[in-house]
């Protein structure tokens, strides 16, 4: 699918305030609500649009020590990785797992409450998964940016 300059206007629109109604959103684009409402229709069936999340703020629910763990496997087979990625996804800490270059393997973002708790994690959970040879943790200190706008 290619996306027109107003397709790309109401992906903004509603990355940045998805609830608001076609009756908005057709004012902001100074098109009809049915059209606003067909765009929208398109755009999930296409899988431009995944999904529709609620932001929470970490802090206020007692979850604000952000972790970035790098990690290495002991191998880089198929069969190696396949496992890891199976096993990670399943714990709730990890907010984010990316496959990279460089010296490590993975990058995962990790939330916790505190320095404590995600010792806990690293020791129970973490070095539990098969495979891992390795990790290196960095410690949030301010978040600078963090946006899910995706821009044109």
């Amino acid at each position: 699918m290619t996306l027109d300059a107003t397709d790309k206007k109401l992906l903004v629109l509603l990355q940045t305030d998805s609830k608001k109604t076609t009756k908005e959103l057709s004012l902001k684009l100074n098109l009809s609500v049915t059209a606003v409402y067909e765009r929208i229709k398109k755009l999930e069936r296409e899988g431009i649009i995944k999904n529709y999340v609620a932001l929470v703020d970490k802090t206020k629910i007692d979850k604000g020590f952000v972790v970035f763990c790098h990690l290495k496997l002991i191998q880089h087979t198929k069969e190696f990785l396949t496992k890891f990625e199976s096993e990670v996804i399943k714990l709730n800490e990890v907010l984010e797992c990316h496959h990279v270059s460089g010296d490590y393997d993975y990058i995962l973002k990790v939330l916790v409450k505190d320095m404590e708790a995600y010792r806990e994690f690293l020791v129970t959970k973490l070095t539990s998964l098969q495979h891992i040879g390795s990790t290196q943790s960095m410690f949030m200190i301010s978040e600078v940016k963090n946006s899910t706008v995706i821009s044109f």
